[in-house]
């Protein structure tokens, strides 16, 4: 295990500057917006933004604020930050990002969670902090061979807080890939997890529900990217690693299609964060490599609800503009529930979106499982 510093090189801000400033931009019909997709006179602007106003120095020298290290597990070097807790017996807690999102997700609750007292808390409420990029994304190493799909991930991420870290129990929180690699973990490494808390919770319907034409059409039309990841993934992304635009207009649209913006997706989230979370796919090219765990997974022919149950005691947050949360019943018999709280505002990118709902109904639900950690 080695510190670590993201040092992007000038080279690479010059050639994105010239990429955007050359784009060539497909025609827009008249008020479509983001009906078929990214409102490109949105995306112009934001990529306008990109090459002319942000500043990606200033967001590099704050990332390198959170202590990081690079550590090889399985023939890859995980990029991840460890914040030790201030306070009497932190518990270890991994934090899971999914896709399209980055490490930079959670960043905003290191502080409340790390040192609590700080932040007007209990002082025994604190927590090591674990925040892994998911092999392939963002800045660490890639997979330089097939196979590295959620299982595979799971063991990787177990051995970092065992092995390199030297955790013999620690809880997991996550939502989008988060979810289902803390799944995985719990259910293949069940012995070192204290309790599994997710905000994404997603299951089958029961095989006795009706038919739902109105949820299948909704189903059909959210989730058209992940047909395509799932089986074609390198076609899509030669176009995004080379294209800045085409990135942008890939990834920003999920962030406004699964937020709780009401359609303005700068109303959850900021330009500079919007575009920070791009630079962890455009800087080190890792856009292919992240997109790949899709193949990687559904390869694995381990259906991402295959039994057994998850016996780990779970929490789940819900929030209202999550678009992929199945109702409590569904989930019942995929984990041991026993925590649900329904929270007054939020969708898909939790930690970003309400970081402070987010980290009271983590400290709570993990509250009862301290005297074991």
């Amino acid at each position: 295990m080695k510190p670590y510093r993201i040092a992007v090189p000038d080279t690479v801000l010059e050639d994105l500057r010239r990429r955007l400033q050359h784009t060539r931009w497909p025609a827009t019909l008249p008020g479509t917006g983001w009906r078929q997709g990214a409102d490109i006179d949105y995306l112009r602007g934001l990529c306008d933004y990109w090459a002319d106003g942000y500043d990606w120095r200033r967001h590099e020298a704050w990332l390198n604020t959170f202590p990081q290290f690079l550590a090889p597990v399985d023939g890859v070097d995980m990029h991840f930050i460890h914040v030790r807790g201030r306070g009497p017996n932190p518990m270890p807690l991994l934090l899971l990002h999914g896709w399209p999102s980055s490490m930079l997700e959670y960043l905003q609750l290191v502080g409340p969670l790390t040192d609590p007292a700080a932040h007007g808390l209990p002082s025994t409420d604190s927590f090591d902090v674990v925040i892994p990029a998911i092999p392939g994304f963002g800045f660490g190493g890639k997979p330089t061979v097939p196979g590295w799909g959620a299982n595979r991930i799971a063991a990787a991420l177990n051995a970092l807080m065992t092995n390199v870290l030297g955790y013999s129990r620690y809880a997991i929180q996550g939502g989008d890939w988060g979810t289902i690699l803390g799944r995985r973990i719990a259910r293949n490494h069940r012995e070192q997890v204290l309790a599994l808390h997710v905000n994404l919770a997603f299951g089958p319907p029961p095989a006795d529900l009706p038919p739902n034409p109105a949820g299948a059409a909704r189903a059909y039309d959210l989730t058209g990217y992940l047909h395509l990841q799932n089986t074609r993934a390198d076609t899509l992304t030669v176009g995004l690693a080379d294209s800045p635009a085409g990135l942008a207009a890939w990834i920003i649209e999920k962030f406004r299609s699964w937020s709780d913006c009401d359609g303005d997706v700068e109303k959850a989230f900021s330009r500079d964060t919007l575009l920070t979370n791009l630079m962890f796919y455009w800087a080190p090219n890792s856009i292919a490599s992240a997109t790949r765990i899709y193949f990687e997974t559904a390869a694995e022919h381990d259906d991402i609800w295959s039994p057994p149950r998850v016996e780990v005691p779970t929490g789940i947050a819900a929030f209202p503009k999550e678009p992929y949360l199945a109702p409590r019943p569904w989930l019942e018999p995929l984990y041991d529930i026993r925590h649900w709280t329904n929270l007054p505002r939020g969708g898909h990118f939790a930690a970003l979106e309400a970081p402070e709902l987010l980290a009271d109904d983590l400290r709570t639900f993990l509250r009862a499982y301290r005297s074991v950690a």
